[in-house]
Formats: structure tokens, C-alpha cells, sequence
């Protein structure tokens, strides 16, 4: 079966114009469908990233709760949940920059193209029409001129049998009618060359010009409809690509719920706010049927037994916070100095850090005064010092605390502890400060290594392409909003989705 061509229906050149404009019409109307979906893409990841941020817990008191398995457990849903939101935007993103933005170039080429093709066809048109008056125009001219003609020759015989003419009428006349069919005769060479002319020009205009330009439009048109059904693949395929990562989503928030513990979070709780009490004795029996005895000497020194209270379960007025937390029940109170001590510890360690900072500071404008001024750093140097001699004297009087509520080997254990958390932490503990080399120069470090879970490419600026399975540098944590910065073994740095990453261990 031949392939039908526009060029069969010459005669229709109105409907071929509308039908092309459809087609660009229709581009434009899918452009705007994808760019309102995009929208609302957008806007519902917008919401789902203020839902998580909403009930997102916050602050020490929320933080304790975490520990139990059912809190963590809707914190770990809002994490994934948060994750599902940047895979919604990277779906609107993904739409915008593959359909949107290349259609909407393609959209223009079209139309150029299209523009190009039908001025042509006009022009061709335009010039078949003008050859047509040219035509029209010569062969009045022919007919009036044989007209002429014959009127003339007529009269010359009318003159030649006329008895009264004379001879020089008679040849006058006959001189006129020569010269009016002489130029008939022109006329009708004219006419005919013309006609031989334009049937030339109206047959290229219908066997060549003209399909060939409609041809070219039912091309440009069939790329058109084969560039819309890619479109409309896209559509599906864009979202297809973040599916794996959007159930891995759901998965987690399904994980989530399985990890609950009844159970242990009871146990939890109970170590969380157990007093350490000893139960109460059982109240002895006072037997007031023997009378009242005399008072004796002894009396002032054996006072009548008091009832103790059974305070846990007594109302009574809370006592004010002491410093040593003695107000607390005594496994509370070990707890409450044993977090003093790891925070007065982690206080001392960072003072201490900036301590040898400065100190090297100093050093190195001591070496190089064109870098500035040692004894500007003395103030501070003497404020770290105080610092740190009232941090550790903070920390002997917590420990010595410590060791009062828990007792002597246990004592000696936990100072030991303590010492040695302090050792470890001091040489474990990165430096807050960076080596002051050269002129200052700040090197980032990487905060930790993880490896691409899958393909990611980045279109967008400050976003970099990772491949599956490449192991990559962590910059920079996911702030809550689904992104993190990384760099390649390449040099290359930039951002990509905490979800297509797992840390490495």
C-alpha cells in the first residue's frame, strides 16, 4: 500500500494549515498540562516537608522519649516520610527539565520550520497567480488586437470597391489593415508564448513545487506526533525511575512499626525512674490496754517512734533542686551526676582543644608577625585558661559527689572510668580548629563515607551525576530537606538525594 502524501490534496491548503496548527497547538496545550502537574508536585512535597517538620520532636525532654521503640518509631516514619517528599520534587524536577523545558525548544523549532514552509507555498502561489493575470492580460490584448484587425481589413475591401475612392485611398486603407494584422499577428505570438509560458509554471507549481513542500510539512508533522508519544512515555517513565526508592520509603515506615518493643520500652521506662527504696517495714502493733506508764529518766532519750512515711505514694511539697542532686531518689541521683560529669567532660575536652588552638596560633604569628599580633590572642588565651580551671574543678566535685552516692570500689570504678573517657576523648577527639598552615588555608574534611544506591543525574546547578555502586565523601549531612553534599573520587563536589546513598559502617 503506497504511503498517502499530502501533496493529493493540493487543493486544500487551508485545512493543511489548520492542521499543522493543531498539532503545534497541541504540543503547547501538553507543555502546559506537565508544567501544572509539576505544581502540584511541588506543592504536595512542599506540604509532607512541613508535616515531618511539625511533628518532628525537639529539645531534651522529647529527645529522653526517644528512647522508647513506639517514639523513635514515628520519628524514623517522619525521616522516611521526608525522604518520600524530595523523591516527589525530584519527579516535578525531572518533568520540568526532560518535557517541559524540551518540548517547549522543540515547540519553537515547529513553528519556525512550519512558517518557512507555508511562506513558501504562498510564495509559489503567489507567483503561479501573477503569471496567470500576465496571461490574462496578453490575450485581451490579442483579441482586441485581431479585432482591430479585421475591422481594418474590412474596411480596406469596403474602400476597394467603392467607385468614388481613390486609388490612394484605396492604398491607404490597405496599409492600415496590413499593419493592424501585423500586429494581431504579434499579439498572438505574445499570447502564445505566455499560455506555453504559465502551463510550464502551473505544471512545476502541481507536479514539483507544491508537493514538495507539502511533503516536507507531512514530515514535519509525523516528527511531531512521534516526539508527542515520547512525551507521553516520559510521563510514566520519569516516575517509574523513583519508584524502587518510594517503596524503599514505605518499606521503612513498615520496618518502623515492626520494630516497636512493648516490652522493652516498659523495662526502659521502669530503669529510666526506678527510686532505689527499700520497701517499708510492716507498722508494729501499739498497745495502748496496759495503761500509761510512769515517765522515766530514759524517756528524753527514747522519743516515741514515728510513723516513717511511705513517700512514694504520699502528697507531698517537692523539695528544691540541690546542686549535688541529693533531693533525688539514689539510683535517679547516680544517674543525674553521671550525665554532669560526661557533659562537664565534653566541656573541658573542647576547652582544651581551644586551648592548643590558640597556642598554636601564637606560634605561628610569633614566627610570622606579618600574620598578625601574638599578644592580641592573650586575652583569650587566659579566658581558656580560667575556663578550664573551673571545669575541672566542676568535674572533681561531681565526681566526688559520684563516689559518695555509689560507694568506694564502685568510686575508684567510675573515677577511673572517667579519667580514662577523658584520656581517650582527648586523643580521639578531632580537633575543633584546623592546623594552621601556609596562610590559613581551611581544608574540609569529610564527616563520614557512603556509597550510591543508585544512578542520579544531576541537571540542576550544584547538583553533581553519581553512578550505582560509587563510593562517595560526605560533606555535608541532610539539613531535613533531602539533600546532602558529597564529593567524588574525581574532585568533584556538589549535591545529590539522601535517598539514593547508604552510609557506610
Amino acid at each position: 500500500m503506497l504511503k498517502a502524501r499530502l501533496w493529493l490534496i493540493v487543493d486544500q491548503y487551508d485545512h493543511i494549515d489548520k492542521h499543522t496548527q493543531s498539532g503545534l497547538d497541541l504540543v503547547e496545550r501538553y507543555i502546559k498540562f506537565v508544567k501544572e502537574r509539576t505544581e502540584i508536585e511541588q506543592s504536595y512535597a512542599k506540604q509532607l516537608r512541613s508535616l515531618t517538620k511539625k511533628y518532628a520532636k525537639r529539645g531534651s525532654k522529647e529527645e529522653q522519649e526517644c528512647k522508647f521503640s513506639n517514639h523513635a518509631s514515628l520519628q524514623e516514619i517522619l525521616n522516611e516520610l521526608n525522604d518520600y517528599a524530595g523523591q516527589r520534587e525530584l519527579i516535578a524536577e525531572n518533568m520540568m527539565t526532560g518535557i517541559c523545558v524540551e518540548l517547549t525548544k522543540y515547540l519553537q523549532d515547529l513553528k519556525q520550520e512550519r512558517k518557512t514552509y507555508l511562506s513558501d507555498a504562498k510564495k509559489a502561489q503567489q507567483n503561479l497567480e501573477s503569471s496567470f493575470k500576465h496571461l490574462e492580460s496578453t490575450k485581451k490584448r490579442f483579441a482586441k488586437e485581431w479585432a482591430e484587425a479585421d475591422k481594418a481589413t474590412q474596411q480596406a475591401e469596403k474602400t476597394e470597391s467603392d467607385l468614388n475612392a481613390t486609388k490612394l485611398d484605396v492604398e491607404k486603407a490597405k496599409q492600415h489593415a496590413h499593419s493592424r494584422t501585423h500586429t494581431a499577428e504579434e499579439c498572438r505570438n505574445d499570447y502564445a508564448a505566455q499560455l506555453q509560458k504559465y502551463n510550464k509554471e502551473q505544471n512545476f507549481f502541481y507536479y514539483t513545487e507544491i508537493p514538495q513542500i507539502f511533503n516536507k510539512l507531512q514530515d514535519m508533522d509525523e516528527r511531531r506526533i512521534r516526539r508527542m508519544a515520547e512525551g507521553y512515555s516520559q510521563f510514566s517513565d520519569i516516575e517509574k525511575k523513583v519508584l524502587p526508592i518510594i517503596s524503599k520509603c514505605l518499606e521503612g515506615i513498615t520496618a518502623a512499626g515492626a520494630k516497636i518493643n512493648e516490652k522493652q520500652d516498659s523495662i526502659l521506662f521502669i530503669e529510666q525512674h526506678k527510686s532505689g527504696f527499700e520497701r517499708p517495714g510492716d507498722v508494729e502493733f501499739e498497745d495502748y490496754s496496759q495503761g500509761i506508764k510512769p515517765a522515766t529518766s530514759d524517756s528524753s532519750l527514747n522519743p516515741p517512734k514515728v510513723r516513717a512515711k511511705l513517700w512514694p505514694f504520699s502528697k507531698k511539697h517537692k523539695p528544691p533542686a540541690a546542686e549535688d542532686f541529693s533531693h533525688l531518689p539514689p539510683e535517679q541521683r547516680k544517674k543525674r551526676l553521671q550525665a554532669k560529669i560526661d557533659d562537664i567532660t565534653k566541656d573541658l575536652q573542647k576547652a582544651q582543644d581551644q586551648s592548643e588552638a590558640l597556642e598554636k596560633m601564637k606560634g605561628v604569628y610569633e614566627q610570622n608577625p606579618q600574620m598578625g599580633d601574638p599578644s592580641s590572642l592573650e586575652p583569650q588565651i587566659t579566658e581558656t585558661a580560667q575556663n578550664i580551671g573551673r571545669l575541672r574543678g566542676e568535674l572533681t566535685k561531681y565526681e566526688t559527689w559520684l563516689s559518695e552516692a555509689v560507694g568506694g570500689e564502685e568510686t575508684s570504678n567510675t573515677f577511673n572510668n572517667n579519667t580514662q573517657h577523658s584520656v581517650v576523648a582527648g586523643d580521639t577527639t578531632q580537633n575543633i580548629y584546623t592546623e594552621f598552615e601556609d596562610e590559613f588555608d581551611d581544608v574540609e574534611t569529610p564527616i563520614g563515607q557512603c556509597s550510591a544506591l543508585y544512578t542520579f543525574e544531576g541537571n540542576s546547578e550544584g547538583t553533581i551525576s553519581i553512578t550505582e555502586g560509587e563510593l562517595l565523601s560526605i560533606m555535608e549531612e541532610d539539613k531535613g530537606d533531602g539533600w546532602m553534599r558529597v564529593l567524588r573520587a574525581n574532585g568533584e563536589e556538589g549535591y545529590i538525594p539522601s535517598s539514593y546513598v547508604k552510609l557506610a559502617p
